[in-house]
């Protein structure tokens, strides 16, 4: 199917004037809307707008391409917009777009939006040809544009594919039985996360740098549709070197003994030059194998290096986001649905509704250090590193030491513990499998099912229990620091507890200054009380700070982020420090500290306007009973802004 046969000129407008990106999509509906193509404008309309919601189609360099697959759709359809002065459409670059393309594609298994989004992609990576759409002066031209480049495109692409056809087929006989081929051949796999619009344009990237260098080069593309020009054995065994570009997980061993540079898909777009040219150059280390689909060794350099763990991480991040989030409502629902005035240190749990309530959201926070662990350690070292990270991330969450195995009254590691869990289990793993590769072939059966997750889960079991006597260690070094200095400045204290708030969420620095704080309690003075409020205060601020920063710093967050931090208005109003977490766990260098920030001030603060709490928890709900509840309030609005702010300046940007 041709871009020009789903183009309808109704739904074409070369001076649109939308307000924002909510009227420009609106405007596009109602353009669709016109081909008739339609049989529910609003039902597509809200198809349109979920699709946004997943993450921005403005794929850069002022273009975007919103789509909706419905019901609704009787027939495929395209409509344009040309927006001379372009407008703000959260786009990957952060840069206003001038060209909108939305599709629209019936509820059918034929994916024909997908094949027409990948078209649409690599045409609009030809700045010549946006920069005739944007020209146009009037809808025939614009329809002429597009038709004049889709055909050179396909013709292009026929001739591509007839030229591969010929290579192969002299591989494969030769001339007179032998081969001919000695042409140096370069291959490519791409993918991104959403397996749309980068994916392709990395792909078209590498092939057009190629074509301009003398090289012959062949793209596997992984998108949303599936790999499509899917590499064959015989052009890995002649590839002088593979590049991957890829953002996604992407079959590896095929690769075995190959030399393979691994890279961002944003590479592949914005480097393939310097990328081609160390693939022909051998500037690449050979890829290992290791018979389980995954990679043995890097040895790639720095960049590729922190690459790697960048995705091993946020594979375990994106695995624990949705515990974090559904544990956390229900928390704040059992809070919102109990009565304070019955037993303050139960607040949470004083009726059986908000018993429920705050027992099921527990549950999902307990699985919620487990599942970063485990997924860190799949992603490393695949299903068998699973087993190994559930069960160390477990051990961080609990706090079991060799003396006390059942973690009774133990001291969690926290967060931090459980990546540190989740990557030593990955590795523990990855070195289990290179021992394995001495045992006799016979052996190979049992791997999986035996030794692996035997030797893995007992080494774990082993190096956290060593580590949380070093946390309880902690702890009592901290509490003993801040027994010193009850009698100091009242301020420096307040700014002190509030900052161990946020430095690990649920660890030894957090649960130091909770006991601390909850333990003065029993002096019923006002001293007392107002360390308990800068405790709270200090734990509030974390989630608040996240939220607060991805609502002003949106280019600081994917889109799937800041839908995520939404949530963590809820939470750090509800006193649910752990709704930061992912963000903390997925940034750490800059989050904890903005964080830790924000939280100090606000502890401080606090102290300084003598706000009180007498009971053993925070949030909004017991308000009523805090002392000097405005100055509370305006003290932890402003260490969320100061934190929020920080964290603004110096996160980098997402592209």
């Amino acid at each position: 199917m041709r871009i020009t046969d789903l183009l309808d000129k109704r739904s074409i407008s070369l001076k649109g004037r939308p307000a924002d990106k909510k009227d420009a999509l609106e405007q596009m509906v109602t353009l669709m809307g016109k081909s008739g193509k339609i049989s529910d404008i609003e039902v597509y309309k809200k198809g349109v707008f979920a699709r946004e919601d997943e993450g921005t189609t403005g794929i850069g360099e002022g273009i975007a391409i919103p789509h909706c697959k419905s019901n609704v759709v009787k027939k495929p359809g395209l409509a344009a917009m040309v927006i001379k002065d372009g407008v703000e459409f959260e786009a990957l670059d952060d840069e206003p777009v001038n060209l909108i393309f939305l599709i629209a594609a019936p509820d059918t298994k034929d994916n024909v939006h997908l094949d027409v989004l990948s078209k649409l992609s690599v045409l609009l990576m030809n700045e010549d040809f946006t920069e005739a759409l944007k020209n146009a002066s009037s809808v025939d031209e614009f329809v002429d544009i597009i038709d004049k480049a889709e055909q050179k495109a396909d013709k292009a692409e026929a001739d591509k594919a007839e030229a591969d056809k010929k290579a192969s087929e002299n591989v494969e006989t030769g001339v007179a039985g032998k081969s001919v081929t000695s042409e140096k051949l370069i291959l490519g796999v791409t993918g991104c996360p959403t397996g749309i619009a980068h994916t392709y344009m990395a792909a078209e990237s590498l092939e057009k740098k190629a074509a301009e260098l003398g090289i012959k080069i062949k793209v596997e593309t992984r998108g949303s549709g599936g790999a499509k020009n899917v590499l064959t054995d015989d052009e890995i065994d002649r590839a002088e070197c593979i590049i991957v570009a890829a953002d996604t997980q992407v079959p590896m061993e095929r690769f075995a003994g190959k030399k393979v540079i691994q890279c961002k898909v944003s590479d592949g777009i914005s480097k393939a030059e310097e990328l081609i040219n160390r693939a022909v150059n051998g500037d690449a280390p050979v890829y290992e194998g290791n018979g389980e689909g995954r990679k043995a060794s890097d040895n790639s350099g720095g960049d590729s290096f922190a690459h790697s763990l960048y995705k091993h991480l946020m594979n375990g991040v994106s695995h624990m986001l949705p515990f974090v989030v559904g544990g956390g409502i229900l928390i704040a629902l059992a809070f919102l649905l109990d009565d304070y005035k019955i037993d303050p240190s139960k607040f949470g749990t004083n009726t059986p509704v908000a018993a429920w309530f705050k027992a099921i959201g527990g549950y999902a926070f307990n699985f919620m250090l487990p599942v970063l662990a485990g997924y860190i350690a799949m992603s490393i070292a695949d299903r068998p590193g699973l087993v190994v990270g559930f069960v160390g991330g477990y051990i961080a969450s609990i706090g079991a030491t060799f003396d006390n195995p059942f973690a009774e009254d133990a001291i969690p590691a926290g967060f931090l513990g459980a990546l540190l869990a989740g990557f030593l289990a990955g590795y523990i793993v990855l070195v289990l499998k290179k021992l394995c590769d001495y045992l006799p072939k016979a052996l190979d059966g049992i791997k999986q099912i035996l030794i692996y997750p035997l030797a893995g889960v007992f080494i774990i079991g082993i190096v956290m229990c060593a580590i949380d006597p070093a946390v309880s260690w902690i702890n009592t070094g901290l509490s003993s620091v801040l027994n010193s200095m009850g009698d100091s400045s009242k301020i420096l204290l307040g700014c002190v507890l509030g900052g161990m708030m946020s430095v690990d969420m649920g660890g030894p620095f957090n649960k130091a200054a909770y006991v601390f704080g909850a333990g003065m309690l029993s002096e019923q003075t006002d001293s007392a009380f107002m360390i308990m409020a800068a405790v709270m205060v200090g734990g509030m601020v974390p989630p608040l700070v996240i939220a607060i920063s991805s609502t002003f710093f949106k280019n600081k967050y994917s889109d799937e982020e800041r839908k995520s931090a939404l949530v963590n208005y809820i939470m750090g109003l509800c006193f649910i420090s752990e709704g930061a977490i992912p963000f903390a766990a997925a940034d750490p260098v800059r989050v904890i500290p903005s964080c830790v920030v924000g939280s100090a001030v606000a502890g401080g603060l606090s102290m300084a306007f003598g706000c009180t709490l007498r009971a053993p928890h925070g949030g909004i709900f017991v308000f009523p009973t805090i002392g000097n509840v405005g100055l509370y309030i305006a003290a932890l609005l402003i260490g969320s802004v100061v934190g929020a702010v920080m964290l603004g300046l110096i996160k980098k940007k997402v592209r």
